[in-house]
């Protein structure tokens, strides 16, 4: 557990659980109302924003924001953006696609770096696995990173690397809500409810009807600027979210639509059999949120259940086992005494939170590793170690905070904490 030092300290002392874990220990101000942001897993690039390439198997500050408020988190593939109270995005880890937005051009930084925000508040970001999205307060939507398949919705003459925020000129007059980045494509929904997206189309993801060859291969269909998915036409889109080779999202009614093969692979879905265009899940009760990883989706409804399906290697599912399930499954465990808040997918691992309290589960990192050089690609879990978990099971962390948001990235994982 972390530990306070004097209770009429305005300072706290952060230690570990257990000793020898490699933990941050760290002075750091802990007056009530401060939302600061905590971070483990993987420390390949500096992507958990440390200072350092150290990996990290449980939670450590990150203590770049001293008099700032972070308000938000979002982790990516290699890298990690912030959010600040002021409306500023700041950037941490790898940048070999200029997927941290700055003008330098390092390959990669081990501290958040200020990208965004003194011209225009930023209300809301976005990580993909190489490129990022910034919110304006005014609605506009700003991307940069990786553009090779088009997921920056920049048109098709924009180069394959975009290092700075970039305006998507392709929304001008649309009020944009919210983005959602996968992992070669780009979702977005407006304040009227209309939902587009842009970027790699295999698989359906986009949501368009790409349909297989003859010989059962995607062609090309990548759409370099956004689009509107005729297909959720008429229905007032409220959520949505981008995996690996699937996008999902939820509309005012609670209902759930998902798109993309490998999101719909032999689940049992009423009066359709095209997996590429939008396709209503009617198994669940209203949702609120919906969330996709490498290969599984979560669903969060309006009375804080959680349930989920899809590939569950490492046991990513949460249900007790690591066998696939095919259709949605509520999951139990500590969810049955307290409900979940907010869900949040990695390529093989999942992160909720309920009362207060964040809970993961899947991929640890001990089989399946992208190791190098010594470093460990594990820890993303923040249980003190690299071995999985098929159930959720609760982060050990400081009693005096409450857990206000949870991000997981490919591995590694971080949250947005509050003091009380």
């Amino acid at each position: 557990m972390w530990h306070r030092l004097s209770s009429s300290s305005s300072k706290l002392n952060l230690r570990t659980c257990a000793s020898g874990l490699g933990f941050l220990t760290r002075s750091f101000s802990s007056e009530p109302g401060k939302r600061f942001a905590a971070l483990w897993g993987n420390g390949d690039y500096g992507r958990l924003g440390l200072g350092n390439l150290n990996s990290q198997w449980k939670p450590a500050i990150c203590t770049s924001f001293h008099n700032q408020n972070v308000q938000a988190i979002a982790c990516g593939g290699a890298h990690t953006l912030f959010l600040t109270d002021n409306g500023c995005v700041y950037a941490t880890g790898l940048n070999d696609f200029g997927q941290l937005g700055t003008s330098e051009s390092k390959p990669y930084s081990v501290v958040p770096l200020q990208v965004f925000g003194h011209e225009k508040k930023v209300v809301r970001i976005s990580a993909g696995y190489n490129h990022s999205s910034a919110i304006t307060v005014d609605g506009e939507l700003y991307m940069w990173g990786k553009n090779t398949t088009g997921q920056l919705g920049l048109g098709k003459k924009a180069p394959n690397i975009v290092p700075l925020p970039t305006k998507v000129e392709y929304l001008d007059g649309i009020t944009i809500e919210m983005a959602a980045l996968g992992s070669e494509h780009s979702l977005a929904i407006s304040d009227g409810g209309e939902a587009y997206s842009w970027g790699a189309g295999a698989s359906g993801r986009l949501g368009h009807g790409h349909e297989s060859s003859i010989l059962g291969f995607f062609k090309s269909y990548s759409e370099y600027s956004p689009r509107l998915i005729k297909d959720l036409e008429g229905i007032k889109v409220k959520y949505v979210a981008a995996g690996m080779l699937t996008s999902a999202c939820t509309d005012e009614n609670g209902s759930v639509f998902i798109f993309g093969d490998k999101g719909i692979d032999k689940l049992l879905l009423k009066g359709t059999s095209n997996t590429t265009k939008p396709s209503l899940i009617s198994e669940l009760p209203y949702a609120e949120e919906v969330a996709c990883g490498g290969y599984h989706t979560c669903v969060l409804t309006n009375f804080g259940e959680l349930y989920t399906w899809g590939s569950n290697e490492n046991g990513c599912l949460g249900i007790g086992s690591s066998y696939a399930i095919h259709l949605p499954e509520k999951v139990q465990g500590p969810f049955l005494e307290s409900s979940v808040v907010q869900v949040s997918c990695g390529w093989k691992h999942t992160a909720a939170i309920s009362g207060g309290r964040i809970f993961t589960w899947g991929w640890g990192g001990s089989n399946g590793t992208f190791s190098d050089d010594g470093h460990s690609s594990g820890g993303q879990l923040g249980h003190g170690s690299d071995v999985d978990y098929i159930n959720p099971s609760r982060v050990c962390f400081a009693e005096d905070v409450k857990a206000l948001q949870v991000s997981c990235g490919f591995n590694h994982t971080g949250a947005i904490f509050e003091y009380a």
